[in-house]
């Protein structure tokens, strides 16, 4: 019995072809040409030919398959990458591991929080924390946790970009804070992500009365030293008025691009430089706007 070839075991439907073409042959032997004969020869060539070159194409496609799966596990693995990046930040806030903090940050990376403006460069980054919080290390008696949800993460085509929109909800010794960030990250010629923009407006400030109580300032650039390299990059009203944070991707289904939007009154309740201004950002008000809470600090 004849054993079968590997183009044979590989590829039965030309095979039985083939059989359909020899029998053509022969029949064109005993008998005269007909033109489906000579058709048929033709394509006997061209099947001939389709099973020499097969293994080569069939090659050449698992390799285009093998490289999207590669993409694709890659974006995964970017993105896992991007969100432990962010969750290890709000960590090392917790504790006051400024220095290790500080180290999740590209070299000319920019760091906004609240209202008090921009600091450019890790340095920069580095000095706020220490100088805004303390030398490095979790004080007695503070307790600060930032629980961080709800990441939506995005990675540019060529890899190389990020972002990452994501909620915290923050506990403090003095109170509650809710950021919402939108930060950017890139990664290095040594293939290891780092943050490139951190963004994170606190859209609410409270005591542990709660927002149901009363609603704090936002902060503002010369509240407490460090002063920032770059002033507000926005000037927000905090609760109880609302700011909707510009989001970095466009509706998922529509694709139309979302319109930043902002309540009209608030605790931050005057325009910069002002009389008023000045007078609402020396305390704290109730959620209507009407009363003084508390000090600063208090």
């Amino acid at each position: 019995m004849r054993k079968s070839s590997n183009a044979e075991s590989a590829h039965p439907e030309l095979v039985e072809g083939l059989s359909f073409f020899g029998n053509l042959w022969r029949r064109r032997k005993d008998g005269p040409s007909t033109s489906s004969g000579r058709a048929g020869l033709a394509l006997l060539g061209v099947v001939l030919a389709m099973l020499h070159t097969t293994p080569a194409a069939a090659q050449d496609n698992a390799d285009q398959q093998l490289d999207q799966l590669d993409r694709r596990i890659t974006r995964l693995e970017d993105m896992n990458a991007i969100e432990t990046l962010q969750r290890t930040y709000g960590y090392f806030v917790d504790k006051g591991q400024w220095t290790h903090l500080s180290n999740l940050f590209a070299d000319d990376a920019t760091l906004e929080i609240g209202g008090k403006g921009i600091f450019v460069g890790r340095e920069r980054v580095l000095e706020y924390m220490q100088t805004a919080f303390g030398p490095d290390g979790a004080p007695m008696g503070i307790l600060v946790n930032h629980m961080q949800f709800q990441p939506v993460t995005h990675i540019s085509d060529d890899g190389r970009e990020g972002w990452l929109r994501g909620r915290a909800f923050v506990m403090a010794s003095s109170g509650w804070g809710l950021p919402l960030y939108e930060d950017a990250f890139e990664k290095g010629d040594d293939g290891v992500w780092r943050i490139s923009r951190l963004t994170g407006p606190f859209t609410m400030y409270t005591s542990w009365a709660g927002w149901g109580e009363n609603a704090l300032n936002n902060t503002w650039p010369d509240k407490f030293d460090p002063p920032p390299d770059l002033p507000p990059s926005v000037v927000y009203l905090t609760y109880p008025a609302y700011y909707i944070v510009p989001f970095h991707y466009p509706h998922p289904v529509t694709g139309e691009v979302f319109e930043a939007d902002a309540g009209e009154a608030g605790a931050y309740h005057r325009p910069p430089g002002t009389p008023e201004q000045r007078q609402s950002l020396t305390v704290g008000r109730t959620v209507n706007g009407s009363q003084p809470i508390m000090p600063p600090g208090e």
